[in-house]
């Protein structure tokens, strides 16, 4: 039986061979792109390279920083053969139907008259036009618009304390045509017809209590 010790030197002893074979073959090709003394000297290098690292671990049980798979001289991975490959473009893959995402938020208003401040201040923070009017803000719709439209339609910038977020949802589902928002309707602008198909549907629920002091709090 081979002594395990006197193994791992011959795998040593290969290691620093395969490197030096290594270094004089990118030395020769001297910058020369798919070399092929490069790829073999490569492929002798990581071989002898994992040799070593299982001789060490069947002798003392010890690995290398390596860690390497072997690699077959003449195999498919990574062999340098003097000419580019066939660069190969993704091939089209476009989804069929059109999807849908539509997202429902409820929220309770504590105060309509904090809402309507808030919402009147981010009107007033926006640059307008001129002979834009500048009317107050009236009505809750007014305000939730409003505050949208200044976070560019976020439904983040509904996270105010005259705010409190209720349960909420999104549903993803496949359509036959497209929004149009030129002719559709109120009703059909967020209507699931029979012929739309649902893909699938994200609940948000909003955990509430009621502190001690009368105060809405809201759970994660």
């Amino acid at each position: 039986m081979a002594d395990p010790d006197s193994t791992l030197d011959t795998a040593l002893a290969d290691v620093v061979r395969a490197a030096e074979a290594h270094l004089a073959a990118v030395r020769a090709a001297a910058g020369r792109p798919d070399d092929d003394a490069v790829w073999q000297a490569y492929v002798a290098l990581n071989n002898a390279a994992r040799a070593y690292d299982e001789a060490l671990n069947g002798a003392h049980g010890e690995v290398t920083p390596w860690d390497l798979e072997e690699i077959a001289p003449d195999g498919p991975v990574g062999r340098f053969t003097g000419a580019e490959e066939e660069k190969k473009e993704p091939a089209d893959d476009p989804y069929d139907g059109v999807l849908s995402v539509r997202q429902r938020r409820d929220y309770r208003v504590p105060s309509v008259a904090g809402l309507l401040r808030v919402a009147d201040e981010a009107r007033r923070s926006l640059p307008r036009g001129a002979g834009e009017p500048d009317e107050p803000i009236t009505t809750v719709a007014e305000a939730v618009l409003e505050l949208m439209r200044a976070g560019d339609g976020s439904l983040g910038m509904l996270d105010l304390p005259e705010l409190a977020p209720l349960d909420g949802a999104v549903l993803v589902a496949e359509v036959l045509r497209p929004l149009d928002l030129d002719n559709d309707g109120a009703d059909e602008t967020f209507r699931v017809d029979p012929e739309d198909r649902v893909l699938g549907r994200l609940d948000e629920r909003m955990c509430a209590d009621v502190d001690d002091d009368g105060r809405l709090s809201l759970g994660d």
